[in-house]
């Protein structure tokens, strides 16, 4: 079917008061394997590129998105692309082109009216391209003079009053907030705010991104969709799964050599971990 579109299946899990999944990708299994899950429990989702992915696969957008785009295009069930943590100007001009319908702009690196300015424009910029944009803020202003941190650090949270006047003023359509999750978290250990969460839900009017949920356990992940995240951002899962399954077959097999032979059984092993996670997300 055609690429869906990341705002229409955001709205839609709002309106049901469920999330959608949005997973990374880095490599052609990761895609496979994304649908893969998606279609085994019949549940639409979205392919994340991160600008950092871009980097890692020699700075060019176009081989993985096609790819994405094609296998995509192939699925039973809705599935959308979405450009993940964009700070160059330069890659979030090729969205479009690329078969992205949402790009997550992050200028939360900057002091809070420097990060708006880059916000609005990247903002007006996506929707005179039909583009769907979240954003995020850092830890507003940083405390005492220091610099604004990651948005997603150990500690960081969202203030209710700060994410109403960005999201006001920058004109964008989601907000990914800090309520206790962090990236690239290798073990599930991650307690939510849940009383920030529902302040920050009845403030804002527009849907809420939960980012560095593959370190949010099951009960966490369901409490936050009830709470009102409707999009769950992960990646670090993919890869535990990958690496792992990849691991135990070399290390039973060591004279394999056919890369798919091990590439297969990550590649099943991330399926499996795409339908789990939507099964929590779907309640």
């Amino acid at each position: 079917m055609p690429l869906a579109a990341t705002g229409e299946l955001v709205a839609r899990a709002a309106l049901a008061r469920t999330a959608v999944a949005a997973f990374n990708v880095i490599t052609l299994e990761h895609v496979e394997a994304v649908i893969a899950g998606a279609e085994s429990v019949g549940a639409p989702v979205v392919l994340q590129v991160s600008e950092n992915v871009v980097k890692f696969r020699y700075g060019r957008l176009l081989p993985l998105a096609r790819a994405a785009t094609a296998a995509a295009e192939r699925a039973s069930v809705p599935v959308a692309l979405h450009l993940d943590h964009v700070q160059s100007d330069d890659l979030l001009r090729q969205a479009p082109g690329a078969g992205f319908s949402s790009v997550m702009y992050d200028a939360s690196r900057l002091p809070y009216e420097e990060n708006l300015a880059s916000t609005r424009a990247a903002a007006d910029w996506s929707h005179a391209q039909g583009l769907w944009i979240e954003a995020e803020l850092g830890e507003v202003g940083g405390k005492d003079g220091e610099p604004p941190r990651d948005a997603h650090a150990p500690g960081a949270r969202t203030d209710p009053g700060e994410a109403r006047a960005f999201v006001a003023d920058s004109g964008v359509d989601a907000l990914a907030v800090a309520i206790g999750s962090s990236h690239a978290m290798t073990t599930r250990t991650a307690a939510l705010d849940h009383g920030l969460l529902k302040r920050l839900a009845a403030s804002l009017g527009v849907p809420l991104v939960l980012h560095g949920s593959s370190g949010v356990p099951d009960d966490e992940l369901r409490a936050a969709v009830e709470g009102g995240i409707a999009k769950v951002n992960v990646g670090t899962a993919l890869n535990i799964a990958m690496t792992g399954a990849i691991r135990e077959f070399l290390a039973s097999r060591p004279e394999a050599v056919d890369s798919r032979k091990y590439l297969s059984v990550g590649r099943e092993a991330m399926a499996r971990t795409v339908a789990g996670l939507i099964g929590v997300l779907q309640g």
